[in-house]
């Protein structure tokens, strides 16, 4: 009998196209993806993958399988949906993505509810932008993931896939403290005009939403430093370097070097639970979903 870890395996290859995006994908390493896939092989008795330059290449009979692979999970997937459904109780795995703030700021009080109520949930965590969290959920990579989006960049949301709002994020504009708008109740995009932005990299959802501010503004924001980490942000605004705009969630204590002024309008994002609506009915899904909402509420009123 073929063994579901391995076909989930080369299933996430086919899918992603390399075994370094389908370990990031189901969480594992690329070494423990080929594991699985050269085990699978002598399993078949069929060459599943061939070198080709610097990577790998799925043969016909690869295809076959994962074609046949995509079938068997949906099925499986389906099986533990009605299963856990008739028992009632949120019991085995559910993995879940969360775009990087969230990780931090939302994710381990999460955990911890999760642990207390339902201690037979084996939540498996992966930190995934948000575009990454909804494509994996479409696809039954994950079962369940917390994205956001801005106004003015909305994120398109596939058919299979159903969501529920936890709450906005507000984002302020963070200055060295001896900035000389540091001390202002709030500033608007005209008194930043020819600053050197920190922002993140080009294709964020949080890049875009900057980006299509200024632009709505008539301006062009001079994006000198592109910087995904917002620890790394905030150690170069500790130091005198640049302006950013950096959302609460997750944010944690500010240096004293550093101080957080209001943007006008209110840079809002909104933050969404998504999960596949097949598995809505899963206790699991929607003991996390609970759990989530209740953690974001208590977040607010702290």
């Amino acid at each position: 009998m073929l063994d579901l870890g391995r076909l989930r395996a080369l299933h996430a290859v086919a899918r992603h196209g390399s075994v370094g995006a389908a370990a990031t994908a189901l969480g594992y390493t690329p070494s423990a993806v080929s594991q699985q896939i050269a085990k699978l092989e002598r399993e078949t008795r069929t060459t599943l993958l061939e070198r080709r330059g610097r990577g790998v290449v799925l043969t016909d009979a690869a295809h076959l399988l994962a074609s046949t692979a995509g079938q068997v999970l949906a099925l499986v997937e389906h099986a533990e949906v009605a299963l856990e459904e008739q028992r009632g109780a949120a019991v085995g795995e559910l993995r879940v993505g969360a775009f990087a703030t969230a990780t931090r700021g939302l994710m381990p009080a999460t955990l911890v509810r999760l642990a207390e109520h339902h201690p037979q949930l084996d939540v498996r965590l992966v930190e995934l932008d948000p575009p990454d969290c909804l494509e994996l959920v479409a696809r039954g990579e994950l079962d369940l993931a917390v994205t956001h989006d801005w106004v003015n960049a909305p994120l398109a949301v596939p058919e299979p896939v159903s969501r529920v709002r936890l709450g906005e994020d507000v984002a302020d504009v963070l200055l060295p403290v001896d900035h000389p708008l540091a001390q202002r109740e709030s500033v608007v995009p005209d008194d930043l005009a020819g600053e050197r932005w920190i922002c993140q990299p080009e294709g964020t959802i949080c890049h875009d939403w900057l980006v299509n501010t200024f632009r709505g503004a008539g301006m062009e924001p001079d994006l000198a430093y592109r910087i995904a980490e917002y620890e790394t942000q905030l150690a170069l605004l500790a130091k005198g370097i640049g302006v950013a705009l950096l959302p609460r969630l997750g944010r944690g204590a500010l240096p004293d070097s550093v101080r957080a002024v209001p943007f006008r309008p209110t840079p809002t994002r909104r933050v969404f639970a998504v999960w596949r609506t097949q598995a809505t009915r899963r206790p699991a899904v929607t003991a996390t979903l609970t759990a989530l909402q209740a953690c974001w509420d208590l977040r607010e009123t702290a």
